[in-house]
């Protein structure tokens, strides 16, 4: 149930998830409506999100174009990662590199932690450590504990075992080795260690190194939500608006849409913000 405080934008908020919801079960047939979307850049992030996890790749690449091309630093990311990965088109790493670029610039943490590992790894696009620490640094300075951890490495600093486990898998999953990443994923995954479990979550989700599986991805992004990934929670309350690997729950689904806004998660916070100003 929500706390007290956050009574007032509730109601708000599950008639939202509600529309979005009946919204998702049209997807497969009808295209999103891109002015609507455009009115509402918000919403339009969250509404390719769930045609994202519904491996609907079309309608999520025309809903984050349209909004790319308003300057829109999380569409330009998410745009990203489906030319990075190939998902619904053919991998293309120059338009991925633009898009990414194009967020980090506009100030999405993300972007420059995803930029940080390109280049820090050098095998999707030439190896330039001065460009990865920029960026590292850039991510870092908004919060990202990642980045930090990827910049104590390069300074020498002393990590433990499993930070440096992770930051391995990192570095493959920037290589490409999806499933070699994969392998390092699990084993984290299976001591509790919440990034482990949300990274492995979206791999499932995505199809990379494993069969796409939301029940599988569903389950590890709950487990990581509750040790407290914002990524893992707000990545939950869309499978939970959705009903596609899990039940849909608008109730919880809110729940974990302010959990994530609490730990500073700006797609959450911005939907939560947009939902109190409507």
């Amino acid at each position: 149930m929500p706390r007290p405080a956050e009574r007032s934008c509730f109601l708000p908020l599950v008639c939202l998830l509600i529309l979005l919801a009946l919204a998702g079960q049209r997807a497969h047939a009808d295209a999103p409506d891109l002015a609507e979307i455009v009115r509402n850049p918000v919403i339009g992030n969250y509404k390719g999100y769930a045609e994202f996890k519904m491996a609907h790749y079309d309608n999520a690449r025309a809903i984050w174009e349209a909004l790319a091309q308003r300057g829109n630093a999380e569409a330009n990311f998410n745009l990203g990662i489906l030319d990075e990965d190939g998902l619904g088109v053919t991998p293309d790493m120059a338009s991925a590199l633009r898009h990414y670029e194009t967020a980090a610039e506009a100030g999405s943490s993300r972007a420059q932690y995803r930029l940080g590992l390109l280049y820090a790894t050098g095998v999707k696009v030439p190896k330039d450590d001065v460009r990865s620490d920029q960026w590292f640094a850039a991510a870092a300075e908004q919060g990202d504990s990642d980045a930090a951890a990827r910049l104590a490495l390069r300074r020498g600093v002393v990590n433990t075992q499993r930070d440096t486990d992770f930051q391995q898998a990192e570095t493959l999953h920037a290589s490409g080795k999806y499933a070699e990443a994969v392998v390092i994923l699990k084993r984290l995954a299976q001591t509790g260690d919440a990034r482990s479990q949300s990274r492995l979550g979206w791999m499932f989700e995505a199809g990379q190194g494993v069969a796409r599986d939301l029940d599988k991805a569903a389950v590890l992004f709950r487990q990581a939500a509750g040790h407290g990934d914002a990524d893992a929670q707000y990545a939950l309350a869309v499978m939970l608006q959705t009903g596609k690997g899990l039940p849909r729950n608008l109730i919880e689904a809110d729940t974990w849409m302010h959990r994530a806004a609490e730990q500073g998660h700006k797609p959450a916070m911005a939907a939560l913000k947009k939902v109190a100003a409507s």
